[in-house]
């Protein structure tokens, strides 16, 4: 039987397939968990062992990993220092940034003076690091002339702040090997930036050739993933990210027990959790090599994601400087993407990035006039109707039509009830003399879908709709309705729209259609507001669309 609504039934179907789907591969998928062994390794394995990685390093000799010989390996002081938007806390054992408070990103709507911690030593073991290794040269001892992030680091003071007439605050750590080669660790932070300099400046007071390279690297302890579950019940992606060869390689962490060994110009190293990133960029234009590894602390696993940069040789009495960047902060994409090339590709949108970034682009240039994302989305979803007026009318024309002979269609169901054959053929028929598309009325909701699924994964992964409001009781778009009032409106709309459809032949259809209503009502109570806002300006705006079709159209069959 050749059903118009047939179609329909399938495509909505499988959208509900795919949603369950995605729910399914989120609470099945792999737990990283902490991984039971028995084994224990010191601190000082943190430091990644080197690789020949530069022309001149025919004469070196690549040392063993450093064993922490010589360094003293306290918790060092804590450095505060504080901007308008950051505030970091930096152990003077090795210069590691062992903390990160973002000063204007609360951590939800009730709690709106407790900043979001990024970085945070103590409650993930999460922590940025960097550090130097000098590579021997002709039987040269190397491991005590340069400060990896084991060693110790002197200040002048430990808390430093940006006034407010300041476009930056420097926060320089001094280390002195014992042949007379300084090293200065400066952070540089900018006012109204989460973007931080590293410098780190090598004064070689030595009589000997100073060789050696900068590392950077992010170490994170084991995510328990349900922590992690957002309101509308999908879990956030928490774990590395690096960018090598034009590549984008997320990483869970128990990929990182396995080395990554990578080289390539410029890219980047990040560990990545929901709204939030931690990355480290080195120099766009130099030859870098990446790394990972699993370090055991304790029957604990911890997990490396790094960089390091290639050798530079500096001459009794030069200086020379290690230069990169961290980022700490949101997956704010303007921004991202200035910073490193594929850096904004960290805000994952999956597979309908194709969808979800133009939309978000639009949603940004409304928001600028606006400035409400809940106005935002009615008058994106108001354009998006607009674009496909005419294929939409198109597709309402067809179903008006069908509306309009469905006494016809019934009188040739029940004439030809005991010949499938046949009622086909007749059902063809009418089709071909009325000028009917049975296939015309799936148009809006393949329309529907890319859009609806772009939406989708703009409201959950773009920080920039973190805690956005609209008006009332809308607080945060990117959340649940706390009432439900817009996911029982969306059920209502579903429900009259069905109504302006033609009706189905098939009885099981007729009594599945009657349910979708009630059945999408209820997988909408834990979408998030914002996404649910769309679907009923989406559903009020089809409605009077065709609405006004049936009336032309049928009112004058």
């Amino acid at each position: 039987m050749m059903d118009s609504q047939r179609p329909f039934l399938y495509l909505t179907l499988i959208f509900l397939g795919f949603l369950l789907w995605t729910s399914w591969q989120q609470d099945h998928a792999p737990k990283p968990l902490p991984t039971p062994t028995t084994q224990t390794s010191t601190e000082a394995s943190s430091v990644p062992s080197q690789t020949a990685n530069s022309a001149s390093s025919a004469s070196q000799t690549v040392p063993a990993i450093p064993n922490g010989s010589g360094i003293t390996t306290g918790a060092g002081q804590i450095v505060r220092v504080k901007t308008d938007v950051l505030d970091l806390q930096i152990s003077t054992k090795g210069g590691d940034i062992v903390a990160a408070d973002l000063l204007t990103y609360p951590i939800s709507l009730e709690e709106k003076n407790k900043p979001v911690r990024i970085l945070d030593l103590n409650g993930r073991s999460y922590v940025a690091q960097s550090g130097l290794q000098h590579q021997a040269v002709n039987g040269q001892a190397a491991d005590t002339l340069a400060p990896n992030h084991l060693a110790d680091f002197s200040v002048e003071k430990t808390e430093y702040a940006l006034g407010a007439d300041q476009a930056e605050v420097v926060v320089p750590l001094v280390w002195q090997g014992p042949n007379g080669v300084v090293v200065t660790k400066r952070y540089r932070l900018k006012k109204g930036s989460f973007d931080v300099s590293l410098e780190e400046e090598v004064k070689n007071n030595s009589s000997q050739v100073w060789v050696g390279s900068e590392y950077r690297q992010l170490k994170h302890g084991p995510s328990h993933v349900d922590n992690n579950v957002l309101t509308s019940g999908v879990r956030a992606f928490v774990g590395g990210a690096y960018y090598a060869d034009d590549k984008y390689k997320k990483l869970n962490f128990k990929d990182m027990k396995e080395p990554l060994t990578a080289t390539a110009t410029g890219g980047w190293v990040s560990m990545l959790e929901h709204y939030f990133i931690s990355a480290w960029i080195p120099p766009q234009d130099q030859q870098n090599t990446y790394y990972s590894m699993e370090l055991q602390q304790n029957g604990t696993p911890n997990y490396i994601l790094g960089v390091r940069s290639p050798v530079k040789e500096i001459v009794p009495g030069g200086v020379d400087t290690f230069k990169s960047q961290i980022w700490i902060g949101p997956k704010v994409q303007d921004d991202l993407e200035k910073i490193a090339k594929g850096l904004d590709l960290t805000v994952d949108y999956g597979i309908f990035a194709f969808v979800s970034k133009p939309i978000f682009w639009l949603m940004q240039a409304i928001h600028s006039f606006v400035g409400n994302w809940g106005w935002t989305i009615i008058l994106l979803t108001l354009f998006i109707k607009l674009l496909f007026f005419w294929p939409s009318a198109a597709s309402y024309k067809s179903m008006a039509k069908m509306k309009a002979v469905s006494p016809k269609m019934k009188e040739i169901n029940e004439r030809f009830s005991g010949d499938p054959q046949a009622k086909q053929k007749a059902m063809m028929e009418l089709y071909k003399k009325e000028k009917i598309n049975p296939l015309g009325g799936c148009l809006p909701i393949l329309i529907q879908i890319p859009v609806f699924m772009g939406l989708y994964w703009v409201l959950l992964e773009s920080v920039e709709l973190r805690q956005a409001p609209w008006i009332l009781w809308y607080k945060d778009l990117s959340i649940m309705d706390p009432y439900f009032v817009l996911p029982l409106l969306m059920g209502a709309s579903m429900f009259l729209q069905q109504k302006l459809n033609p009706p189905q032949m098939d009885p099981v259809q007729q009594k599945i259609f009657q349910f979708l209503p009630l059945i999408f009502t209820f997988m909408f109570l834990w979408f998030p507001a914002g996404l649910v806002l769309y679907w009923v300006v989406n559903n009020v705006l089809s409605i009077a669309q065709q609405w006004f079709i049936n009336k032309k159209i049928v009112g004058h069959a």
